[in-house]
């Protein structure tokens, strides 16, 4: 039987495209139409995340982290993943507690990057994140580079993302200036951009990006289908 996957979600709209690829890509993997693991959601209010967020009190964010990962393991729950990039900057203070294993959203990420032959990686992202070494860590530890935006683009990025993406208002002006950042990142050497918040893919992907995409959103769902019914953590 395939594992159960709990999704410890923290923004409406990246959870849901996480949760809705792997009910919709289950089936190849499972060999079944339909097919997919048994998958449970817990999410707290988004504005208690953000206030955490705001004080800079990853702490607090791991507090919240580990309720619904408490929740989640009640339930059945046999791993755990968190389509938010941001607060994996909490995870530190959640792992040494959690009731249950976690895939690490950079961690497939960069592994993906080095599969398909990538070397030196845009960042895309919240300010919380590309101010963050969640990533920096998890690609230098795969002898990667990395290029973060200007502080400039940091914060015009993060409004786009909070917003207007998280609420669902996805803008030309937004696709756009994102579309911006990434072909400077081009012009930096780089040779593929991680959509490090994961509702960036909802306005981008390799069709409309001047660099290849690491999908971090969909890239997780992924390889938490192949550990739900294959028994691999791709993450590792």
């Amino acid at each position: 039987m395939a594992q159960h996957i709990g999704i410890v979600a923290c923004s409406a709209e990246g959870a849901a495209l996480c949760y809705r690829t792997i009910c919709v890509e289950g089936g190849a993997l499972m060999g079944r139409q339909h097919a997919h693991p048994e998958v449970s959601m817990h999410t707290p209010s988004l504005a208690d995340y953000v206030a955490h967020l705001d004080r800079g009190d990853w702490p607090a964010v791991g507090e919240l982290m580990l309720a619904s990962a408490h929740k989640l393991a009640k339930v059945g729950a046999d791993f755990l993943i968190c389509p938010d990039n941001t607060i994996h900057q909490a995870l530190p203070y959640v792992l040494p507690r959690s009731p249950l294993p976690w895939l690490h959203i950079a961690e497939v990420a960069a592994r993906h990057a080095v599969e398909r032959g990538y070397r030196r990686i845009g960042i895309t992202g919240t300010k919380w994140l590309v101010d963050s070494e969640v990533y920096p860590e998890k690609l230098l530890a795969r002898g990667l580079e990395y290029v973060r935006p200007s502080p400039a683009e940091r914060d015009e990025c993060n409004r786009i993302i909070m917003d207007e993406l998280v609420c669902g208002q996805f803008k030309p002006e937004g696709v756009a200036y994102f579309q911006k950042v990434i072909t400077r990142m081009k012009d930096q050497g780089c040779d593929a951009v991680v959509l490090g918040c994961t509702e960036i893919p909802l306005i981008i992907n390799d069709a409309n990006s001047a660099l290849p995409t690491l999908d971090s959103t969909r890239l997780l769902a992924r390889a938490a289908l192949t550990r739900a019914v294959q028994g691999k953590a791709l993450a590792a």
